[in-house]
């Protein structure tokens, strides 16, 4: 009795699908009616239809030139709820090849009613699929195509909010922020942001987000839009006001928090430093829900994250540091409201908040980010976060944590804290913090979160810092040699810049062992690096190699042959001021040798470059030359008189005193000293 009605159901199931096939348009319209009804509400029969291989004639029925326009906007129907099912039913639309009908029916479209129902469903259909997440940008970003799309923007607000909602889930890269600009785009968007309709002004929001996000040029050009007599900006602290629904205060905070980011408001600007920080504050309140208090927090930290004003109004608005260590305590209560559609907008924040489980986590991560940001300039507000209650134990403890985010987020708080000599001393130190930092840096697969990482093991390897001992003995020279070999710039000039502070007074243990796992080969690539940071810091691992007179002997006794090779690369290069004196600077240190001496005395060429420098037209060069030049003849060493002899003979002597006339103190300064040794 239970067997046969399924069997019936199947058997019908199969007759209307037959007749899509059909062609009597009317059998077909009857067929297709039926399909909406089975499935509009069930996830089941979705994937049923698809699997069945329906949608390929679905997009014919749509492509032929001669069927109804009722019958075609049945069909847009179905594909729409298709669309709205799991993300893998709107991924299998895409594969069918369904975008580029869907864009051909659109265009198809143009200079008819932009009304109709089969042009609104073409649009609901698309932002269904684009919602998903699973298409690519319209194809290549064709201007026809956004010009397209975008005068349909204009048109009622079911067609506004689809347009709204396609364009901010595909614009995702500088260039189709700029097509979009370019396009149009911009102008929509303000005349969206006026509309009485709720729902076309939030995905406008989220579109005009997408837009300026980390874009200095698109940002500059959509702040000087206006709409009605007022400028997109204004419109923003307008949406922003508390009478507006929280998503729509939200997502008008970020596109101002973006706007600043990209520089077209500046920190000091009325709608940031009193708008949008104190909106964003506000709904971080514990009354919030969840995922409004997680979205604000991580908003307000990519606000405040450069900007040292920023972080000390933010620092003592409403009692923010207060109410960032509610998230670590108080991670799950929620009443219960539904997450808005579309919250997940913004490009810096793409979280699901459907799963209770995972908020403790998300609240975590906001706020460890915020503590970061809050932390990052200002010495009195790191003194204030890191006595917040169990917050470096949370910090400890999120290192290891099995969740990549959080990690990265408690390790930029770490960052952030540890530029503060004091911590660096004491709480860091009675935590041992440098030994998660350390296995998080040798067990990590994630590029970011290593070099967040190792710029934190940069500070921790001060001269200063206690935990430099414990970071030498695990290992630390050896990983830190291998991460200057890697391709990631950002991971080579942090590799780079803590081995010259862990050479900065070391033993000569630690300098020779730099050396031996570093290799003069892999110095010569590091002084041929593209990115003059890697150079410079390269340059000052060196100075600092070569300082300490019994240091300065054994190592040029052992490398001076490539070492001076190198300085004269630097030297003879297409390199700036900065580089140069750094490389003279290093010949400097040599001089001071006892021995080491020899290997700028015995080489005319590297004596002529320093007498070159000494009388080109740049003060720090002079300087400098000259610095190297007083230690090669400093009278109280021995050969002193046979050093200057020599440099006498070669003219060096006189050019020190034409320097006497300089205007330059310091210059002026070193000559006095240098000539003082000749005599």
């Amino acid at each position: 009795m239970e067997v046969l009605p399924t069997y019936m159901d199947v058997e019908h199931s199969r007759a209307y699908i037959d007749q899509l096939y059909s062609n009597d348009s009317q059998k077909c319209f009857q067929a297709v009616s039926e399909l909406k009804f089975a499935v509009i509400g069930s996830v089941r029969e979705k994937g049923s239809i698809i699997e069945q291989g329906v949608v390929v004639r679905l997009l014919q029925i749509l492509r032929a030139p001669d069927l109804d326009i009722l019958l075609k906007t049945e069909v847009a129907t179905v594909l729409n709820s298709l669309a709205k099912g799991l993300p893998e039913h709107a991924a299998s639309l895409v594969q069918a090849g369904l975008l580029p009908v869907l864009w051909e029916q659109l265009e198809a479209c143009v200079g008819g009613s932009g009304t109709s129902a089969y042009t609104q469903m073409i649009l609901c259909c698309l932002r269904s699929v684009y919602r998903q997440g699973c298409a690519p940008p319209p194809p290549s970003w064709d201007h026809k195509l956004l010009t397209t799309l975008i005068q349909h923007g204009y048109h009622p607000p079911c067609n506004q909010e689809c347009v709204a909602n396609i364009l901010a889930h595909a614009c995702k890269t500088c260039e189709q922020q700029q097509q979009l600009v370019d396009a149009g785009g911009a102008d929509l968007v303000a005349c969206m942001l006026c509309s009485p309709v709720s729902r076309v002004q939030l995905p406008a929001l989220h579109c005009l987000a997408a837009m300026c996000y980390n874009n200095e040029r698109v940002s500059s050009i959509i702040a000087t839009k206006s709409y009605g007599g007022k400028a997109v900006p204004d419109l923003l602290v307008g949406l922003m006001a508390r009478d507006r629904p929280q998503d729509m205060q939200l997502a008008a905070a970020t596109s101002l928090t973006f706007l600043h980011r990209s520089g077209a408001l500046s920190a000091d600007d009325p709608k940031i430093i009193f708008k949008t920080l104190q909106c964003l504050v506000r709904m971080c309140r514990r009354d919030r829900e969840v995922w409004e208090r997680v979205e604000a927090a991580n908003t307000l930290a990519y606000l405040t994250e450069v900007s040292t004003e920023l972080q000390r109004t933010a620092a003592m608005t409403d009692h923010l540091i207060d109410t960032m260590n509610d998230y670590l305590k108080d991670t799950t209560s929620s009443t219960g409201a539904s997450v808005p559609q579309g919250i997940c907008g913004s490009p810096i924040s793409c979280r699901q908040y459907d799963n209770p489980s995972t908020w403790p986590e998300l609240m975590l991560e906001a706020a460890l980010k915020v503590y970061a940001s809050l932390s990052a300039n200002d010495e009195d507000i790191r003194q204030r976060v890191i006595k917040t209650d169990g917050l470096m134990n949370t910090i400890v403890t999120s290192l290891s944590a099995a969740c990549p985010p959080v990690q990265l987020a408690a390790v930029r708080c770490l960052h952030s804290l540890s530029r503060s000599v004091h911590t660096i001393r004491t709480t860091f130190q009675d935590h041992m913090v440098w030994r998660p930092l350390m296995t998080v840096l040798k067990t990590s697969n994630n590029e970011e979160l290593v070099t967040v990482a190792s710029s934190t093991l940069c500070n921790l390897l001060l001269e200063f810092s206690p935990s430099k001992e414990h970071i030498l003995d695990q290992g630390a020279v050896e990983f830190l040699c291998g991460l200057t070999r890697r391709p990631h710039p950002g991971l080579r000039l942090n590799a780079v810049w803590a081995l010259m502070n862990m050479a900065f007074q070391a033993e000569h243990r630690v300098k020779v062992s730099i050396l031996h796992h570093l290799g003069t080969d892999q110095i010569f690539r590091l002084l041929s690096d593209t990115d003059v940071h890697i150079l410079m810091k390269t340059l000052g691992l060196l100075r600092n190699l070569l300082s300490t007179k019994g240091h300065i002997d054994q190592i040029m006794q052992c490398h001076g042959k490539e070492i001076m090779q190198a300085i004269i690369l630097i030297l003879e290069g297409e390199h700036s001021a900065e580089v140069k004196e750094q490389a003279l600077c290093i010949l400097a240190n040599i001089a001071d040798g006892d021995i080491a001496k020899s290997a700028i005395m015995s080489n005319e060429d590297v004596l002529k470059k320093l007498m070159n420098y000494m009388v080109i037209p740049n003060v720090k060069l002079q300087i400098a030359a000259t610095f190297c030049i007083s230690n090669l003849i400093w009278n109280v060493e021995e050969g002193a008189a046979e050093r200057q002899n020599k440099l006498r003979e070669m003219g060096v002597y006189k050019l020190l005193q034409n320097l006497m006339t300089t205007t330059d103190t310091a210059l002026f300064d070193k000559v006095k000293i240098a000539l003082q040794q000749f005599h």
